[in-house]
């Protein structure tokens, strides 16, 4: 089971800066050298190594140099790891590929070796593929000292259950902007996206390709919307809406979840004889209902843990985020419920890793938390009340029962000290770009796809039938893949959007 963070989640230059137009924050769109303030960044020498992590052998890696604040280039700088897989055929090699694999918070050194094992030799050839950990993540990244895997949690049925929801939401907010109020502003996806472009100068590259999957889409479609001069090829794989960037985002979640649930039930009801969930549709999501209310009442020990009301409506959204899993699904759900029953149960690999993810998470994770804390947050402003939150939980129920008091529950964002410095880039340009989608995406939903699309016409989307997140690094869709292979090879685009 490939358990993707649950918190795929969900996270302006004027509308004049589309294709062809000068975007005044840009340095492309300098008057010459000399004038840039960004030319000692984008003419710094990159010293290339090999890389030393044990998952990047074949790849090298060097150091970034931007600017902390963009507005005071000359001020305090961030460095930034890089790393690179040159193109295995230099005569016919296209370019650069810069990469993000989404989060926000996740790194995206080992990004390169990943696509290059799943695009035809002949197009991961013709790119340099680039990686870059973005500033707030990996070493660079503020530690906040975070212990939870997830800052999403149900606030149950209760009162206690909200308040509970709003305090922890409120602690993360707190530990991190305690430590890091002068490095936290400016964690956010516009300066990510001139970092994008830096590296890019730094490359000694006039245009870059870009490929981004979930948050990394929307990243990439912020690049084009700021650099649209400089975009070569770009692929965006389950994009988020940038217009629902924030709690849209979240709150669109809640019911691609519900959703997912009943696609599950359906799934599941003609093979009661094998998992005991349920004969019917409706049996079985009464099943997957009952199991969170006692959850609520009574955590369930299983594998040395225990699994709450607030957190076991999280596991069951990542578990039901890819249709390939349902049998570990089902699997899973027998044994909470055998354990809720008391009897012993060991869980299976896919449960224990869920709950170790959730429930005893090691550093690493606790720092990813911090940099999605600080990104998302600094990119967009959120509600502050809790009785915003509170209503938000109530007005969901009747639709949402087990997803809606997760989605529309507080969030750190809520208790953030700052306000961000800039507004969130207004994505509309006319950049061609290859979008994939699948129907059933939990994480990204497909009406955020479609919204995109319009605000892209330049684009061409692919959209796959199925319940997945992200599509061409985990062999989802062979008819996916090919389309990507052909754009980056070609460059030509689909003739119209198209349905694998």
């Amino acid at each position: 089971m490939k358990t993707a963070p649950a918190l795929a989640a969900a996270l302006a230059l004027s509308a004049a800066a589309v294709l062809g137009a000068a975007a005044p924050a840009s340095p492309a769109s300098s008057a010459s050298p000399a004038a840039d303030p960004l030319e000692r960044f984008h003419r710094q020498p990159l010293a290339w190594s090999p890389c030393q992590e044990p998952q990047l052998a074949g790849a090298e890696c060097t150091a970034l140099t931007v600017p902390l604040d963009y507005r005071e280039p000359r001020g305090r700088t961030l460095s930034l790891a890089v790393s690179r897989i040159r193109s295995a055929d230099p005569a016919k090699r296209r370019g650069i590929l810069q990469t993000n694999p989404g989060g926000p918070g996740e790194r995206g050194l080992d990004m390169p070796a990943a696509l290059r094992e799943q695009l035809a030799p002949g197009t991961a050839a013709a790119y340099d593929l680039v990686g870059m950990d973005p500033r707030g993540v990996g070493a660079g990244g503020p530690n906040c000292g975070l212990t939870r895997g997830t800052w999403l949690r149900s606030t149950g049925t209760g009162q206690a259950g909200f308040e509970q929801a709003w305090r922890l939401a409120k602690a993360d907010a707190d530990a991190c902007w305690s430590k890091y109020p002068d490095l936290l502003p400016h964690l956010t996806t516009r300066n990510t996206a001139r970092d994008v472009d830096v590296l890019r100068a730094a490359l000694g590259e006039q245009r870059t390709s870009f490929f981004g999957q979930s948050y990394g889409a929307m990243l990439g479609a912020v690049y084009a919307q700021l650099f649209p001069r400089r975009v070569d090829r770009l692929v965006l794989d389950s994009a988020l809406d940038p217009a629902r960037y924030g709690i849209g985002v979240f709150q669109d979640m809640g019911g691609a979840n519900e959703r997912a649930l009943d696609d599950f039930a359906a799934w599941a009801a003609p093979r009661d004889a094998a998992h005991h969930l349920g004969a019917t549709p409706a049996a079985v999501r009464s099943t997957v209902e009952c199991l969170v209310r006692r959850a609520e009442a009574a955590p369930i020990a299983v594998d040395g843990y225990r699994l709450d009301g607030a957190l076991l409506p999280v596991l069951l959204a990542v578990f039901q985020s890819d249709d390939r899993d349902s049998a570990e699904y089902a699997d899973a759900l027998r044994q909470l419920l055998d354990a809720a029953d008391g009897r012993p149960v060991q869980a299976g690999p896919a449960l224990h890793q869920l709950l170790t993810m959730l429930l005893a998470p090691g550093p690493e994770a606790g720092a990813g938390l911090s940099s999605t804390v600080a990104i998302v947050c600094d990119d967009v402003a959120m509600p502050r009340s809790a009785a915003w939150y509170r209503d938000a939980v109530e007005h969901s129920r009747a639709t949402e029962p087990v997803f809606g008091p997760v989605y529309n529950g507080p969030v750190p964002c809520a208790s953030w000290r700052g306000a961000p410095l800039e507004p969130p880039v207004e994505v509309r340009n006319t950049v061609p770009a290859l979008q994939l989608h699948a129907t059933g995406d939990t994480h990204a939903p497909y009406q955020g796809a479609l919204a995109l699309h319009t605000r892209l016409p330049g684009s061409r989307l692919v959209t796959v039938p199925g319940r997945v997140h992200t599509l061409t690094l985990n062999g989802y869709s062979p008819c996916a893949n090919a389309a990507v292979d052909t754009y980056l090879s070609t460059g030509a685009l689909p003739a119209a959007d198209t349905v694998c």
